[in-house]
């Protein structure tokens, strides 16, 4: 990704991230060894939102705790529709209002080596705490405003309708329909990880989540090479080319 930013991004982005490796405190968990390259590569992706955003976006941000690998916890939690469970579940990371946030260094690695897995940890959390410069968490940051917080609240809460009743096409992950704050995060996941495909697919959400950020990451992707035209030899097979992928793995719980 960072061969595809601008002159002019690249230095931005790495005034931001020196200043966020600096201002923000960094615990590790379970005797961990949070190295600086760590630390540049979670900061990294945590700048990338708020490139065009206000210096201050993530004054709600005082620390960061790092754990080795994923993080089990444990008490009552609601499981959405109104339901509590107390079984123990697995998080890869979790944004507190008021406090840390937390990621699993494994989760934040595998994300940042597979993009097109459409997760990534750093940005769900990130985006959390974007969504709560307000108080709430609901989905609906408090830098959208006027005719465009009208517009977002529209898209998104059709969108996130289409996750709820199973017709969302797959793009989005089920899990950005837990609720709209949720919805915010994953979406933010895909804007960022797989932002041509989000385009070509859900272009009214695209363009929402691009009013927002301010940035177009789909416009930092080449356009895609044309077929070359049939020769009268080519057989139809020829010309047809298929993209396999292996399936993603199961949905990550990240809070």
């Amino acid at each position: 990704m960072w061969a595809r930013f601008t002159d002019d991004e690249r230095a931005r982005m790495e005034g931001l991230i020196q200043a966020f490796v600096f201002d923000i405190r960094w615990e590790a968990a379970k005797n961990f060894v949070l190295t600086e390259s760590m630390q540049v590569l979670i900061s990294a992706q945590a700048c990338l939102l708020i490139l065009e955003l206000d210096a201050d976006s993530y004054r709600g941000v005082g620390s960061i705790i790092v754990h080795p690998s994923t993080v089990v916890l444990t008490g009552p939690r609601s499981t959405g529709n109104g339901m509590v469970s107390s079984e123990p579940y697995r998080i890869d990371g979790q944004a507190h209002y008021g406090g840390p946030i937390i990621v699993s260094w494994d989760a934040v690695s595998s994300d940042a080596r597979h993009p097109i897995r459409g997760h990534n940890v750093v940005y769900h959390e990130f985006a959390h705490k974007l969504d709560m410069l307000d108080g709430t968490i609901d989905g609906t940051p408090p830098l959208v405003i006027g005719d465009a917080r009208t517009r977002w609240i529209e898209v998104c809460g059709r969108e996130y309708k289409s996750i709820r009743n199973g017709t969302s096409g797959g793009l989005l992950r089920d899990y950005g329909g837990t609720d709209p704050g949720e919805f915010f995060a994953v979406a933010t996941e895909m804007f960022f990880s797989r932002p041509v495909e989000l385009f070509a697919q859900k272009q009214d959400l695209y363009e929402v989540l691009a009013d927002f950020y301010r940035q177009d990451p789909a416009a930092r992707f080449p356009p895609p090479i044309p077929p070359a035209p049939n020769s009268a030899t080519s057989s139809p097979a020829s010309a047809t080319v298929s993209f396999i992928r292996t399936p993603p793995p199961a949905p990550r719980l990240s809070h």
